[in-house]
């Protein structure tokens, strides 16, 4: 690996957008994939992705956009992963370039469906890849804010504390700030469970809950999320740093947050078919709390806002009649 690394986001959304913005102002060029060709011909001609946060102006110069995913990963020494958790798996398929001595970095806040495993433990038991070479760009941060020049905060965990740094480095500007994590498993668990309980958050706004509730259900969010990491992956840790608090939070509360929308949708009695189709963007909490209730069925912990997600877009229980009950076991 060379002393000024290269860099390779995948991905064409709005996170995706964001990280290669962020990218932009720290280095030369980066390498830039995404699978729509049209999106590719519309940045090279008008400077800015016209789908996602379209208000960002990129110099093209500092782009090699590409619509081939090998390309990408062959330029660059620190590949980002910055797509939906459920298409993971099939970009992954059209690799033929080696994964071997890349520095990989999630930020997808979700599970791959077809492993049930977080996007790091994916990476390390399907490609062999040490977690020395594994790391997680997480919040609190919304793509929407990074566009607006908002000041934000990102935490990077990684086994390795040197490409962490090198990682932050890479994202740091006068509005992204960026501290350190050794806690790679429960850094990734805490952005997967985040989005569930954004769902929640949502759900209940849409079934007319008010803010003294909103602040309860958020309290039990994060006594919920204490409690199933430390089942999943024991370590010291501070559940009320911003990588967990502060993630939850601004996922659960903001405007911007797809999960929350995606949750008051179905609050107001839309199914998850139709919630879907209105959407643009993935609510990646529809497709967490599936493996996170699965996972749960293992570990034990106690999860009943989980449970509570679970059975209203998985089991088709009225989310009325589901919430009623859910409010008896909260305090």
């Amino acid at each position: 690996m060379s002393d000024t690394p290269k860099f390779a986001v995948i991905g064409g959304g709005s996170w995706a957008t964001a990280i290669a913005k962020m990218l932009c102002s720290n280095v030369p060029q980066i390498a830039w994939y995404m699978r729509n060709n049209d999106a590719i011909e519309h940045i090279k001609l008008q400077k800015h992705n016209p789908n996602y946060l379209s208000s960002v102006e990129f110099d093209t110069n500092k782009l090699l956009l590409t619509s081939d995913i090998n390309e990408a990963v062959a330029y660059a020494d620190y590949v980002i992963f910055a797509i939906p958790s459920a298409f993971l798996s099939s970009e992954l398929e059209k690799l033929t370039v080696s994964l071997e001595d890349k520095v990989i970095f999630s930020a997808i806040k979700g599970i791959v469906p077809e492993t049930s495993l977080i996007v790091g433990e994916h990476f390390h038991e399907k490609y062999d890849i040490s977690y020395d070479n594994i790391g997680v760009i997480t919040g609190p941060c919304h793509a929407e804010e990074v566009a607006l020049e908002r000041l934000s905060y990102l935490t990077i965990a990684c086994g390795n504390e040197k490409k962490a740094k090198v990682m932050g480095k890479n994202l740091n500007s006068h509005y992204i700030k960026t501290k350190t994590s050794d806690d790679i498993v429960g850094t990734e668990y805490a952005a997967m469970l985040k989005n569930i309980y954004a769902i929640a958050a949502g759900i209940a706004h849409g079934l007319g809950y008010g803010d003294n509730f909103q602040a309860l259900l958020m309290s039990n969010a994060i006594r919920e999320m204490k409690k199933f990491i430390r089942k999943v992956h024991k370590m010291k840790r501070n559940i009320n740093n911003s990588a967990y608090l502060g993630d939850l939070l601004v996922t659960g509360y903001s405007v911007f947050s797809r999960n929350r929308m995606f949750g008051n949708m179905i609050g107001k009695g839309y199914t998850v078919k139709s919630a879907m189709m209105e959407m643009s963007m993935v609510a990646e909490g529809y497709y967490a709390v599936k493996s996170a209730y699965n996972l749960n069925k293992e570990y034990g912990a106690k999860t009943p806002i989980v449970d509570a997600v679970y059975s209203i877009l998985y089991e088709g229980k009225d989310a009325k009649a589901v919430f009623t009950r859910l409010t008896d076991k909260l305090d």
